[in-house]
């Protein structure tokens, strides 16, 4: 174990942003004589972890008609607004069944992950030898018990605290309108989707709530550029997964380089994707293991997330292999989305009204080649990795899925990407970089789509992110539907406005800070009006100067306006973005 902390110290000193969706593929990194000597003292390790299914939830304490014991108001308020039923799945585990199997032996034991929608807990058991005998006498002799897998080795000691929230902030959220961004180089992570007009127009994720699932957030808390955060009300809390550590802010910085690409908002230096969002922060993987119950806790962060009434789920790590052998139980085939408690937990969550991001994995140069879980998920947005200009790396895992869907869905710049790294400085990734860092970008944006069309269900948001991608009609096997230009999207959707598309006019520039200049080469103009999208007149009288068909704007607020035109008894309108 210290191999790999001196390992994690190392890389924070000396890399840059690495996508590291899998962290066993890191350790390649390091000497053989340290592989060899790391791998002797893990595989032969014994599990004293194991996963209990259960068959059903009968006498559940819990009901349907009582969700305001199991979800927040937030999560509710969303279910009742998009339809979406809350059923038996939504009910936590029966706390009968969990105290009937940590009664059923002496040993020491206790739960470390839960999953009501895989219905499913992690137990585990002090010692070692006996609980392979243990667990074989529980699924004979408990009614409830359907399946059992070993899926973890940990030494804990019994009554460590599983996790720990961390709760220190006000719930009071003082979000600002957005302002004309100086991005820094920043603009080189948001300029490839023309994310910055979408902020232009007013929607930078104000009272969006965007949940991070990452391995931890090293030094982040004291970080100047981030203080914002914590002045602000946005980050709402964390949430520590991983047994005995109870702190996300300590142990790795991997989710400080990559959610940095999301909240900064450092006028002329760096500014994310989704700057005004709320945020909430999950740590579901262990900084020092790779292990198979690390899938748990990934599906229970995807619940926390859930129940939290998160609009948009951030993750950027992913599994693959594991430090066990025998947890390495899934093949190339198994990418179907269902095997992996992981994947099915993806596919669910999408399906309970949030926009879940997963970085697709950074396998293109080795034997595997294909997607991290829970890429693989069904209705989620995977994100392959590209830089600035749109050239794929190197590194961005292949497509499609064995069962032949698309994937990655769409791509970002994750390739020689910038973000904010554990000391505070601004990097720049000087290698391969990964899907890490293309999803976070994904994710900020796509939560900004969303604030900017409401009436759109999280699936709806995704579909239309994909068909907004410039290789929608033309899907390949590295960036999937391509790469999404989210300000379009908005253009398109934001209202209905039909428009005559006669090319004897041109109104530009569209959008525009001020002035809008009309072009005609056969019509004779005899009037031009402005109006909202209520279809209120917004036109102050001598601000259009004939001279040159300029129409001045200025005094409007950001938002979508109505450019009418007559000419020759005619009318004909033109939808355009005032920032």
């Amino acid at each position: 174990m210290n191999t790999k902390i001196a390992f994690c110290v190392a890389l924070r000193a000396s890399s840059s942003l690495l996508g590291i969706a899998r962290k066993r593929s890191l350790l390649s990194l390091l000497s053989s004589v340290l592989l060899s000597a790391f791998c002797l003292s893990t595989y032969g390790q014994k599990p004293n972890c194991y996963r209990i299914t259960f068959s059903d939830k009968n006498n559940s304490p819990y009901s349907i008609n009582r969700p305001e014991e199991y979800l927040s108001p937030r999560a509710i308020a969303k279910r009742e607004r998009f339809n979406i039923p809350i059923t038996e799945q939504d009910l936590p585990v029966n706390p009968q069944y969990i105290e009937a199997i940590l009664n059923f032996s002496y040993e020491p034991s206790q739960i470390i992950s839960k999953s009501k929608w895989d219905n499913s807990v992690v137990i585990f058991y002090i010692e070692t030898e006996n609980c392979h005998n243990i667990i074989a006498e529980m699924i004979n002799n408990l009614s409830f018990v359907i399946d059992t897998l070993p899926v973890a080795y940990y030494q804990l000691p019994i009554g460590s605290t599983p996790y720990t929230t961390y709760q220190q902030l006000s719930n009071i959220i003082k979000n600002t309108s957005c302002t004309d961004y100086d991005y820094g180089v920043g603009i080189e992570n948001i300029d490839i989707h023309k994310g910055q007009f979408l902020h232009k127009a007013g929607f930078c994720g104000e009272n969006m709530l965007i949940c991070a699932l990452d391995v931890g957030w090293d030094g982040f808390d004291t970080i100047s550029y981030f203080q914002h955060l914590f002045q602000n009300g946005q980050l709402l809390g964390t949430r520590d997964l991983i047994p005995d550590i109870g702190n996300v802010f300590i142990g790795h910085g991997h989710g400080t380089g990559v959610t940095s690409q999301i909240v900064s908002a450092i006028e002329g230096k760096f500014v994310g994707t989704a700057p005004k969002a709320n945020y909430f922060f999950i740590r579901s993987d262990d900084p020092w293991n790779e292990q198979l119950v690390e899938e748990d806790f990934w599906a229970y962060a995807a619940e926390i997330a859930d129940s939290l009434g998160a609009d948009v789920v951030t993750s950027s790590v992913g599994y693959i292999y594991f430090d066990y052998e025998w947890q390495n139980i899934y093949a190339q085939a198994d990418n179907n989305g269902t095997a992996s408690i992981a994947s099915r937990a993806a596919s669910v969550l999408a399906q309970k009204g949030v926009i879940v991001v997963q970085g697709a994995g950074n396998s293109g140069l080795d034997s595997w080649r294909s997607f991290v879980r829970p890429a693989d998920a069904f209705n989620i947005l995977a994100v392959g990795n590209v830089n600035k200009d749109g050239d794929v790396s190197p590194t961005s895992s292949y497509g499609p899925l064995p069962d032949g869907r698309i994937k990655p869905d769409v791509a970002s710049v994750g390739w020689k990407n910038w973000c904010v790294w554990t000391g505070g400085q601004i990097i720049q990734n000087g290698g391969y970089g990964g899907s890490s860092a293309a999803a976070p970008n994904i994710a900020g944006l796509s939560a900004c789509l969303w604030q900017a069309l409401p009436q759109y269900s999280s699936l709806e948001i995704m579909q239309l992110i994909r068909e907004y991608s410039d290789s929608y009609d033309n899907p390949n096997d590295r960036t999937g539907y391509g790469i999404p230009n989210f300000y379009q999207c908005y253009l398109d959707h934001a209202v209905s406005v039909p428009e005559n598309k006669m090319s004897s006019f041109t109104v530009y520039p569209n959008p525009t800070s001020g002035e809008l200049r009309i072009t005609n080469y056969k019509l004779q103009i005899t009037n031009v009006e402005v109006f909202d999208v209520f279809g209120k007149n917004q036109m102050v009288e001598g601000k259009r100067q004939k001279a040159g068909n300029i129409l001045d704007i200025s005094y409007l607020p950001a938002g979508i306006y109505i450019v009418k035109i007559t000419a020759n008894g005619h009318i004909y309108s033109r939808k355009i973005v005032k920032y």
